[in-house]
């Protein structure tokens, strides 16, 4: 007898396990049923079920299998073994956040003095906790270093002549640059220095942007309603998500935003105007939905404009729910989501939220909110792993 995790396969091949490798495959003859498996068997050493479905070796199991062309197959049951694939619970830690915040750049109204933001939108936080912002309405990135009382302006801040409203920014430390979402004025650049500055890609309706690890650039665009993936230096696009025109089916998004990309280039996108967040696996032709999907609502099943994407190492999806003033956390294959932040409505107080925008996670798991309707980036000190 093999201790077997069932998994819902409403969502096929989502992860239903603490170890990446394990994915969940549906089980044949069964709606809506799946086991968790482990997924490293190539199509070749893996036989075809028999007519009525049943495999011949009673220590398999048949199941449609995504590198099969979705044929089914018999499956190993040691395969399928949930010391070799533990529930998600096993290893997920269900980390919480100090529910009254502390800000840490901005907070003194709106305005362009050094102690001040306006709008700020996309941040990116480095390994020694400073935080580098993209201070929209100012035009300009701010650099805020740990416990400081005001910024120091990095790039712009001289009106539309350098940048002109800047969604987002990351820190490329292997190139010690900038590279900035220079939205009105359509195009990424990257920023060395005051006297070093080149314009990486233009002509472009650039929503927001991210770096993987293998220093790819993905690049959100709002018209095209679509992701594309660009390589520095050299003259390469790709095609990752999107591009089939403005709509709500699997293979379309309505404007979106911001973009995570997880090890094995799988690209989160938060889908603003459906209202959800869709996971591109590599390669794919379609998306699935990973949350919302449900309408604008404030439900914890639904989402309303969401913008800022993170997703950690057990694949939780934290989600910047725009128009509802909160901080989602979603596990991909789960209905709905818990609230981590801003259960108290929209508001100025430290428990409160207006308009989040992007968060962010330091070395140490704080994680960081631009609080754009407060004009604040707020921390939330971590407390239990």
């Amino acid at each position: 007898e093999v201790n077997s995790q069932i998994c819902d396969s409403t969502i096929p091949y989502s992860r239903c396990s603490s170890n990446s490798a394990c994915k969940c495959y549906p089980m044949v003859g069964a709606k809506n049923v799946g086991v968790c498996t482990f997924i490293l068997k190539t199509c070749s050493q893996l036989i075809p079920c028999g007519s009525s479905q049943e495999c011949s070796d009673p220590d398999s199991i048949c199941i449609r299998h995504s590198r099969c062309n979705n044929s089914p197959v018999c499956y190993p049951l040691s395969m399928i073994n949930e010391n070799i694939c533990p529930s998600l619970s096993t290893g997920v830690q269900s980390k919480k956040w100090k529910q009254n915040g502390m800000t840490v750049a901005g907070g003194n109204g709106h305005g362009d003095k050094l102690n001040q933001l306006w709008n700020p939108e996309g941040i990116f936080i480095d390994n020694n906790q400073n935080i580098f912002i993209a201070d929209h309405q100012n035009c300009r990135i701010v650099e805020w270093k740990l416990n400081e009382t005001e910024g120091t302006v990095v790039v712009g801040g001289n009106g539309t002549d350098q940048l002109n409203m800047p969604t987002n920014v990351i820190v490329d430390e292997q190139n010690n640059s900038l590279i900035i979402a220079d939205l009105v004025n359509y195009r990424v650049i990257r920023w060395f220095n005051e006297n070093q500055q080149e314009t990486l890609i233009e002509n472009i309706t650039i929503s927001r942007l991210t770096m993987d690890k293998y220093g790819y650039l993905y690049i959100s665009d709002w018209s095209k309603n679509e992701v594309r993936r660009w390589k520095i230096g050299e003259n390469e696009e790709k095609l990752v998500a999107g591009g089939n025109g403005q709509g709500n089916q699997l293979n379309q998004f309505n404007r979106p935003a911001y973009i995570f990309v997880d090890s094995e280039q799988s690209v989160y996108v938060t889908d603003k105007g459906n209202h959800r967040v869709m996971k591109w696996r590599k390669d794919a032709n379609e998306g699935i939905i990973v949350a919302g999907g449900n309408g604008q609502g404030n439900n914890l099943n639904q989402l309303s404009y969401p913008q800022g994407i993170l997703v950690d190492d057990f694949g939780q999806i934290y989600i910047a729910d725009y128009y509802n003033h909160r901080i989602m956390r979603w596990s991909e294959g789960n209905r709905e989501g818990e609230i981590i932040i801003g259960e108290h409505g929209p508001g100025d107080e430290s428990n409160q939220l207006f308009y989040p925008i992007d968060l962010s996670f330091d070395v140490k798991k704080n994680l960081y909110v631009s609080d754009s309707g407060n004009s604040r980036v707020q921390k939330f000190d971590l407390i239990s792993e």
